[in-house]
């Protein structure tokens, strides 16, 4: 499997994220082409699926939702998010259990 890659900015940690909605399998999927894929049961309508992303990412890294910023990709299945108060090794510490890897 590919390694997650993150960047650090000022801002917070950037995330690309691969949203697959309405999927038969919700949760982490794995990584490819260094971005984490996601799968949510929402559909892409409204932007439920990208507040879904938001809310699972916001519970595996245990932060506030508040801390979840959708960067770009509000129409697109690729989205980028910008993850507050965490560093890009806690980040990477937190999110490798869910994608079996420890």
């Amino acid at each position: 499997m590919a390694p997650l890659e993150l960047k650090e900015t000022t801002q917070g940690v950037l995330l690309a994220v691969k949203v697959q909605p309405r999927s038969r399998r919700p949760g982490f999927q794995g990584v490819h082409a260094g971005g984490l894929r996601l799968g949510v049961k929402e559909p892409p309508e409204q932007g439920k699926a990208n507040q879904a992303v938001a809310r699972l990412l916001a519970e595996a890294l245990q932060v506030a939702p508040g801390a979840i910023k959708l960067l770009r990709g509000a129409t697109s299945s690729r989205k980028e998010f910008l993850i507050q108060g965490l560093s890009a090794d806690q980040v990477r510490r937190r999110l490798e259990p869910l994608l079996g890897r420890e």
